[in-house]
């Protein structure tokens, strides 16, 4: 058993969460306490529960979230911080951000911004945007005389650059979000002690290996080496485990079993330091953090010409996954797995290193070279054998190791490519006289160059012998067209952009070392040796927003920056999600047996041996659910399948663990079926769509054409992007046990559709059903449909077995079942005038809808509304279709369609200023909605606050200045080029129809005065809730703490509306505001007689004079109407307004990019919340970023979705963080009749992230640029390392062997 499953079902304690089970996400983040006897000191560390066996923790101290402070003790002061800098919004991940921080303060009471980035780079939030949460860390920070934000050379203090532009003369400055003076100071000395019987227990342990027996597995774990070289002679095939980083996702994601596991965690000869001579051995069982921590030491101690391979090893280290893992896993255990990707085995390989190991018949040495990586006979450990330590020996004087590693993103994630590389010049004459490379990522092993290494000893350090090498490194290290992992002519080229790169690193140490010898590099190669890496910390930066009125009553919320309602109860751990709810009387556990393939009949179906083993219930399939299995959304498949993910059947059983093992037994016979219908490209040939084509269109499109000076025509992708919500699909369904009654607790956006499928699935009137939603762990759109058919077949179960039945997905079934953004591929034809006014464009969407229609139809609809953006196109035709094809039903996600439209205009629009001659900044001034105009579709807008944003953002980002500046780094820089861009947002907001903006609240006023308010939003991170509380505080005058909201639920608020679209505070804050307002012209006779009472004595007098103190409120939506036939129509009720500008900074060599500065403005109205609205801006915009260039989903040609965690699929991390980020919110300039004149703000944001894509773009076409390549070139989203190093075209990228299509299956496909 893991720690997770065990603190959180056998102690009960679920602070700590379960986010990805592959210690990728750091949610489920504990310290780990433990007494050295040794040194007798006791190290604190974090660790991932999910992947920490209970029995390693024999004499530890392992700390909670739920240990470190808690509402009913004493808050500790991370707690409290996180909280009031307003870090947490959904606050799924905020536990596990809380260790991380706490276990980095009781290590170092004052971090410095380093330790700080370092500490959380392993923990990923999905809402945030980083930002916050590093405010609230840098309160505990070593403070500098600087703001630390140089990223672009220049001091943040050099005015105009990159210092914000004061306040105009009589503005005022925003107040800060939170008074960190006011903060808890941190005393080390409160802290927990560790215990003192684990001291003596360490002290006084018997000497004899402990035993651990389960039902399956036997856990040894010696004490002594003798005792681990005889558990290791009887039990040879038995892993080793130390951190269990390789083992435990072996057996959990690959089903590998081990019936006896080993491990030597406290055997001192495996954590030995020893310097020699010749080098420095390390043991096998120290944990990579600690030989980080011995290696940083050595390299301050020792010349450097000695630590020429320690310091390589540094440098992987600070890359390698995140500090929980690092802390866990084992330096033995590393080089054992021989990951074919793993980043220290090429270099030690290169570096000479070599392994000491022991068995009981002695102790010998083995070269760590390629051999012993390719597992060769007799190059390998025996069977009983076990890995002792590791020695690196000192390099010598004029010898030169490097290590590279390329990944998807910088941080927390495994190399694409990764290398070691050693030279050694005997006399320093130059001529080479050992030479050693080896690469990961491109093969089932580590490779060696050994032959094109052995052609090249005698040879001269020069650029003949680099052409050389690259030509005989390409010769042997091949990687077939298609190879697994895919990217095969981006690896091929990183193999010769490494090895020029360490060319020039030794060339340029050997100028260092003997000037007169070797000339310094030409200046043109300067700019490739340094690598991409922030200066100073993320997220630093101002936020700029309008005080609230002079005049507001200082108890009036509005418009203050307010905390999150569950702030602290996120970071206590004390809020409660579905899976956090206590197990009911015999409940059982669902989980689903999904399909293999993509499109095939069911032959058959054998349910025998998964019905046979212990603790299983029953199985449903379609046969059980009957008609009510044909609806629009098949519940379960029938007699076959439309794609990988498909849901078959449900397993239940008694356990969550008993029901996975059966649903591996069920046996599913298929017959593979024609045709296989995977790409936008294919259905479009083979007509194979979801509905009728929507189309949009104004002026006469075709007379415009004739009348323009040029036309171009092209097409642009925007691949898909998975939801990552931090909690996965969860729900619990119970049975009443009278009146065939069911209560469903259950994560989703929108209780009446579980309402209605639960009920029409047990043919039952929906007053039998209640659905509750206390919190969500973050949706994105996510948690609707697909959320519906799970929850309905749960219900299914629960109902024919009498019993509560709870369903968790995780994280590879929820990214495998449930769909996502819709991959796009649009079409465009434009016409132009030479000075970039456009005034004909054609487009066509094509969006990949999947097997079913989910909301696909409305996402195309909603993209066709918002193409056009912020520009006025005089005559525009826009068609769009969902396709159908074999993949799981792809449906809503945070900007619906806006944000694949948007780009698709974008896009059109930087291929006008190309062939203009201009910015893509002028022709989008040129093309910018003006003043009132009409949209395509024929509704009214002021774009005023459109105007402003845009020159404020253009003002405030010194954008002329820094324009200049871009260009002439550039011009000195052939291989690092730095792009900048701005754009802007028109983003309209409103659901198209008024019964999908109806809404409503109860709000019940107690004898104590005290309030309970219920509305049909659900939480999900937006603050809705804090919100609302925010409404009936400034309503009915009373202080926030009087006012309570316990969840939403259609037992209290029946027929309510989905929770998405930016409206919830809107429509449900106006149902609420309506309900106070009757209450108080109720109660208007008796507060206007005692009007200095208090909401007790009113309530009180209400009572006695049978006044009811209970109101309903009721908000009947904005007028909206769409007519497609006429393609005209009012479907919005206002716009958000906005730009954004990005710098960033490429690295042509291997396509790294860092986000410098990002600079945000927005018309926010006004704002009701200014802290959650800034969280929504920056979590919106970084969710963006990661949808424009790392988020990569890649399938399988047979549709399977290899991208199944956050092991493949990179959501943006703290590393992704501009280094400045600023953001302003405009004053706003007139009323409207929205709540308090407010905007939603909760999707805007996302599409703002492609201002970073056209800036990489724009640094892409610099390179192009000085490298005299044709242009322009269409870029595809996302921007991938990938695509920006293979865009960068050299000699290096020319030099690779290509593969002609059709002559290979690939490994993965675009869909």
């Amino acid at each position: 058993m893991m720690l997770l499953p065990f603190l959180r079902r056998n102690l009960r304690l679920t602070g700590t969460k379960y986010g990805c089970g592959g210690g990728g996400c750091g949610a489920c983040t504990v310290m780990v306490s433990r007494y050295d006897r040794g040194t007798r000191r006791i190290r604190h560390y974090p660790a991932n529960a999910c992947l920490t066996p209970l029995c390693s923790l024999h004499g530890a101290a392992v700390t909670t979230v739920e240990g470190v402070g808690s509402t009913r003790t004493q808050l500790h002061p991370v707690q409290e911080r996180i909280a009031k800098s307003h870090g947490t919004q959904c606050g799924f991940c905020t536990p596990g951000m809380v260790m991380s921080l706490y276990t980095l303060l009781r290590n170092h009471p004052q971090p410095t911004e380093e330790q700080l980035l370092e500490a959380l780079a392993g923990n990923l939030c999905r809402c945030t945007g980083y930002r916050p949460i590093l405010d609230a860390g840098r309160t505990f920070c070593k403070t500098s005389g600087c703001c630390q934000s140089k990223e672009n050379g220049v001091c943040c203090l050099v005015q105009g650059v990159n210092r914000l532009p004061e306040p105009e003369e009589g503005g005022q400055t925003s107040p800060k979000l939170f008074p960190e003076e006011e903060f808890l100071p941190l005393d080390p000395t409160q802290e927990l002690i560790f215990p003192p019987e684990l001291m003596i227990l360490a002290a006084k342990q018997p000497r004899s290996p402990q035993v651990f027996t389960g039902d399956r597995m036997t856990w040894i774990s010696p004490l002594t080496l003798k005792d681990l070289l005889e558990a290791k002679s009887k039990f040879p095939q038995a892993p080793l485990v130390m951190g269990n980083t390789s083992v435990g996702p072996e057996m959990k994601f690959k089903g590998v079993f081990h019936p006896v596991i080993i491990s030597p965690d406290g055997i001192e000869e495996l954590s030995i330091i020893k310097h020699s001579c010749d080098g420095l051995t390390l043991g096998a069982g120290l944990s990579l953090a600690q030989v980080q921590d011995v290696l940083a030491d050595v390299v301050q101690r020792l010349p450097e010409e000695k630590t020429q391979t320690f310091r390589a090893v540094l440098k992987q280290l600070r890359m390698l996954a995140g500090s929980q893992i690092r802390n866990m896993a084992s330096l033995g255990g590393h080089i054992l797995s021989r990951h074919p990707d793993s980043d220290l085995n090429p270099l030690l390989a290169a570096g000479s290193c070599t392994l000491c190991v022991q068995s009981q018949e002695g102790a010998r040495q083995i070269p760590l070279d390629e051999r012993f990586l390719g597992k060769s006979l007799g190059m390998d450990l025996r069977p009983q054998e076990v890995l002792l330590s590791v020695t690196v020996p000192y390099s010598r004087k004029w010898e030169f190791v490097s290590a590279f590693r390329q990944a998807q993103r910088k941080e927390n994630a495994r190399a694409i490519v990764n290398a070691g590389m050693r030279v050694f010049f005997r006399d320093g004459d130059g001529i080479i006289t050992e030479l050693s490379i080896l690469y990961g990522g491109v093969g089932p092993a580590t490779l060696c160059a050994r032959e094109a290494c052995r052609k090249l000893v005698g040879r001269s350090w020069s650029e003949e012998t680099l052409d050389e090498a690259c030509r005989l490194v390409l010769g042997e290290v091949t990687l077939p067209g298609s190879a697994p992992g895919g990217r095969v002519e981006f690896r091929r080229t990183l193999l010769v952009s490494f090895l020029f790169r360490f060319y020039l690193q030794v060339s340029q140490s050997l100028s260092h070392m003997d000037p007169g010898r070797y000339p310094s590099l030409e200046g043109k190669y300067e700019s490739a040796l340094e690598d991409l890496h922030p200066r100073c910390g993320h997220g630093w930066g101002a936020f700029r927003y309008q005080r609230v009125d002079p005049m507001q009553l200082p108890q009036d919320p509005i418009g203050r920056p307010i905390m999150h309602l569950s702030g602290v109860k996120h970071a206590t751990g004390e809020a409660i999600y579905c899976d956090d709810m206590p197990a009911v009387d015999q409940e059982l556990f669902l989980t689903f047996v999904t399909s293999s393939r993509a499109h095939a009949a069911i032959v058959s179906m054998d349910l025998s041996e998964a019905l046979s083993l212990p603790g299983v219930v029953d199985i449903v399939t379609a046969k059980h659910l009957g008609d009510v299995n044909s609806s629009t959304e098949t519940l379960l498949a029938t007699d076959k399948v439309l794609c990988v993910g498909h849901l078959v059947c449900a397993v239940i059983a008694d356990s969550e663990t008993r029901a996975k093992q059966a649903a591996e037994k069920v046996r599913i016979v298929y017959q593979d079926l024609e045709p296989l219908v995977l790409t936008i490209q294919e259905a479009v040939q083979l007509k194979s769509f979801l509905e009728a084509e929507r189309k949009l269109e104004c002026g006469d499109v075709e007379e415009a054409f004739r009348t323009v000076d040029r036309v171009l025509e092209g097409e642009v992708r925007v691949g898909g992007q998975e939801h990552f919500y931090m909690e996965t699909q969860s729900m619990l369904a119970v049975p009443k046990g009278e009146d065939q009654e069911m209560d469903i607790y259950v994560s989703t956006q929108f209780p009446k559709y579980i309402q209605d499928m639960v009920a029409s699935t047990l043919k039952l009137p929906a007053n039998k059903v209640m659905c509750h939603v206390r919190r969500v762990g973050g949706a994105f759109g996510g948690k609707v449909v697909t959320t519906s058919i799970m929850a309905a077949i749960t219900a299914f179960a629960a109902h024919r077995q009498g019993r509560a039945v709870r369903c968790v997905l995780e994280r590879g079934e929820d990214m495998l079942i449930t769909g996502g953004r819709h991959p796009y591929l649009g079409k465009y034809k434009v016409g132009f005038m030479s000075n970039g006014r456009i005034t004909a464009l054609d487009l066509e969407h094509y969006s990949n809808g999947g097997h079913s229609l989910d909301e696909s139809l409305f996402a195309i609809e909603m993209g066709l509304l918002k193409t056009e953006n912020a520009y006025k196109f005089p005559s525009l035709r826009c068609r769009g279709r969902a396709c159908r094809t074999n993949l799981p039903s792809n449906t809503a996600l945070r900007g619906f369609g806006f944000p694949q439209a948007g780009f698709i205009t974008e896009s059109c629009i930087v291929e006008v200023a190309a062939e203009c001659g201009l910015s893509p900044e002028e022709v989008r001034e040129v093309n910018m909605y003006q003043g009132t105009e009409q949209t395509p579709y024929g509704q009214e807008i002021n774009t005023e606050g459109l105007a402003r944003c845009w020159q404020e953002c253009k003002a405030k980002a010194s954008f002329a200045l820094r324009r200049a500046a871009v260009d002439k780094f550039n011009s000195g820089s052939p291989w690092k080029k730095k792009g900048l861009a701005m754009v802007p947002l028109k983003f309209p907001v409103g659901v198209g129809n008024v019964a999908l903006g109806q809404a409503s609240a109860l709000v019940h006023v107690y004898l104590d005065g005290s309030v309970l308010v219920t509305h049909g939003g659900v939480e999900m991170g937006q603050g809705v809730h804090t919100k609302m509380i925010q409404v009936v505080s400034r309503e009915l005058k009373m202080p926030m703490e009087n006012v309570h909201l316990r969840g939403t639920s259609t037992e209290t608020i029946p027929n309510t509306n989905a929770s998405g679209g930016s409206v919830v505070a809107d429509l449900n804050g106006l149902a609420v505001k309506d309900a106070c307002q009757t209450l108080l012209k109720r109660l208007e006779p008796i507060i206007s007689k005692n009007p200095q009472g208090t909401w007790k004595d009113w309530a009180q007098a209400a009572f006695d004079r049978s006044i009811s103190l209970s109101a309903a409120g009721y908000f009947r939506g904005y007028e909206s109407d769409m007519d497609w036939e006429k393609g005209k129509g009012h479907p919005f009720e206002y716009c958000v307004y906005g730009a954004a500008c990005s710098e960033v900074e490429i690295d042509c060599l291997t396509g790294s990019h860092k986000n410098i500065r990002t600079d945000i403005v927005m018309d926010v109205g006004h704002t009701i919340n200014p802290a959650l609205d800034r969280g929504q801006v920056e979590g919106a915009f970084l969710q963006g970023v990661g949808l424009y260039t790392t988020e990569e989903l890649r399938y399988s040609p047979g549709g399977a979705l290899h991208t199944r965690g956050p092991d493949q699929y990179k959501i943006p991390a703290i590393c992704d963080v501009p280094a400045e980020l600023h953001v302003s919110f405009l004053p706003p300039s007139e009323s409207s009749n929205t709540l308090y004149s407010s905007k939603g703000l909760g999707e805007s944001g996302v599409f703002l992230g492609c201002s970073v894509f056209f800036a990489i773009q724009d640094a892409v076409s610099a390179s192009r640029k000085e490298r005299h390549l044709p242009g322009p070139l269409v870029l595809s989203s996302p921007l991938t390392p990938e695509k920006i190093r293979m865009a960068c075209e050299d000699r290096f990228t020319e030099m690779i062997p290509r593969d002609v299509p059709g002559s290979y299956v690939p490994w993965d496909i675009p869909v």
